[in-house]
């Protein structure tokens, strides 16, 4: 059985018909060749699918495409303008952030999830208490060991993980100026 859906995708409106039972993941992929989230585990485990869907991080491989009809998705290619990085991506570079590069585009989708969750004030498992370690906005400090448990579902199989942190960590810093 197929169905129609809406998807807003880096900005653009796109419709499409789907199979009920096709991954949001499979959609973006293979239907709209959006190929910024990478198909990895399939089991929501190793982060390559991450997208920003309605501004929150989500594991693509694990949501049905028509349970998000109307949804706004931002892949990693999405959060920049057409002439500029983003600053997770000049972070990345600048930081060697990647090897191989296959998790990069899910990293940095969960690295702006990660930037916009601790703006909003969210703590982590590890946050130890929130009113004791906020900077001057209110917000928890990103020190390494907050950004390691806030990244943690997105796993890299070169190892790059300082690298990862490190860029994250920039980022939040320029942030908090």
């Amino acid at each position: 059985m197929e169905a129609e859906i809406t998807l807003t995708v880096d900005g653009a409106r796109r419709t499409l018909a789907v199979d009920t039972r096709v991954t949001l993941l499979d959609a973006l992929r293979e239907r709209l060749g959006v190929t910024s989230p990478k198909k990895g585990c399939g089991h929501g485990q190793c982060g390559a699918c991450t997208v920003l869907l309605d501004g929150r991080r989500a594991t693509t491989c694990l949501a049905l495409a028509v349970a998000h009809d109307g949804a706004r998705i931002t892949t990693s290619a999405g959060l920049a303008g057409t002439d500029e990085l983003h600053p997770l991506h000049q972070a990345f570079l600048d930081h060697d952030g990647f090897q191989c590069g296959y998790c990069t585009p899910g990293q940095i989708c969960s690295a702006a999830g990660v930037l916009d969750e601790a703006e909003r004030g969210w703590p982590s498992a590890v946050t130890a208490n929130i009113t004791d370690i906020t900077d001057t906005a209110g917000a928890p400090a990103l020190d390494a060991g907050e950004i390691r448990e806030r990244m943690s579902g997105n796993l890299c199989r070169c190892g790059a993980y300082p690298n990862i942190v490190a860029a994250v960590a920039a980022v939040a810093e320029g942030r908090s100026r």
